[in-house]
């Protein structure tokens, strides 16, 4: 079974998903882009070419190119601004779609494509694609087999100096609302818990080359009595952290950390008599499936295995939902200086 998909924004961001797609045999097999649309069509045509996409339908609007094509799966990697008009539209078309992040740039838009979707009898997800990742995979197999006892915190520290240039410069919150997301989904799914409520402090440090919101420090209280700690700065000059964070995740019997790159160090309480008991260190597992560590190429696996199996996606918009949460929770009591409760939609 194959399906015909159309790209909707042939930008840079498009270039990654076709080097995603055509990464996996099976993925090029199943999948066969029949159509590209982009507010500049010369900006298509020379992706396409790039790419050796062949005779693909090339147009600025959507509704006709889809209406031509008849896809089945719309794949939506417009700015985030045009999401909402973007998706409404594949799905009244009848096709499935798969978004780059952020879901939605309100709560309330995202309501409206979770509605639509249902109503559709179409999946909506996203390209959620950091929790598709070795380190993520581990972290969360330890957790459900209790290599540190029951989970109590988890602890991220993000911290790199990237000079993008261009729309990230001039973005408001650009920390939470660019990246901090990619955190706080894997946050969620490493804990399996959920955001009940956040505190957060946003700044713009001295020396910031960005407009607003390079960095932000946030509190989340977790169901089951669990806490979510986020330190983050996208202006922090020298020694970086990974794009993944360093974590630390603390547990009844012990704690793990994980540097975001290859470093794993898992130990708990040893047998030390008084004050400290000291520590002994025990092994973190592999993730329990390979395939699902390859980024955003196994994001679309699980998007196309949902989709031909009748299930929902893990990056299901009704799921993710919940991390888009945290994102405009943070922003809402940075702004406000007080707690915010998160929404349990999707639930």
């Amino acid at each position: 079974m194959s399906f015909k998909a159309v790209i909707c924004g042939c930008g840079a961001m498009a270039k990654g998903w076709l080097r995603a797609l055509q990464s996996d045999p099976e993925l090029s097999e199943a999948i066969r882009i029949v159509g590209l649309v982009d507010l500049d069509p010369s900006i298509a045509t020379a992706l396409g070419a790039e790419f050796g996409l062949g005779e693909v339908c090339v147009g600025s609007d959507l509704d006709t190119v889809l209406q031509e094509t008849a896809a089945d799966m719309l794949f939506d990697i417009v700015v985030p601004g045009a999401r909402r008009a973007v998706v409404q539209t594949g799905l009244r078309h009848g096709c499935h779609v798969l978004s780059e992040k952020p879901l939605a740039t309100s709560m309330e838009e995202a309501r409206e494509m979770m509605v639509l979707a249902r109503q559709a009898g179409r999946i909506h997800a996203v390209v959620q694609n950091r929790r598709f990742i070795a380190g993520v995979r581990r972290m969360r197999r330890a957790v459900d087999e209790g290599l540190i006892g029951e989970l109590t915190a988890l602890h991220s520290d993000f911290f790199l100096a990237p000079h993008f240039g261009g729309f990230r410069d001039a973005m408001d919150n650009v920390l939470l609302l660019d990246m901090a997301i990619h955190t706080f989904d894997a946050a969620r799914f490493v804990s399996g818990k959920t955001p009940l409520s956040v505190y957060c402090v946003e700044t713009n440090p001295s020396g910031s080359w960005y407009a607003h919101g390079a960095s932000a420090n946030a509190i989340f209280q977790l169901s089951g009595g669990a806490v979510f700690t986020y330190r983050g700065s996208w202006c922090a000059e020298g020694r970086p952290t990974s794009w993944e964070s360093a974590w630390r995740l603390v547990g009844s019997r012990g704690m793990l950390t994980w540097d975001g790159e290859d470093r794993f160090e898992a130990t708990v309480a040893g047998d030390v008599t008084g004050l400290m008991r000291g520590y002994k260190a025990v092994d973190v597992p592999l993730p329990p499936d390979e395939g699902q560590t390859h980024g955003h190429r196994s994001v679309v696996v699980d998007f196309i295995l949902a989709i031909k199996g009748g299930r929902q996606p893990e990056t299901v918009s009704s799921d993710n939902i919940k991390s888009l949460a945290m994102v405009f929770g943070s922003i809402e009591s940075a702004r406000t200086g007080q707690p915010v409760l998160l929404s349990q939609e999707g639930s």
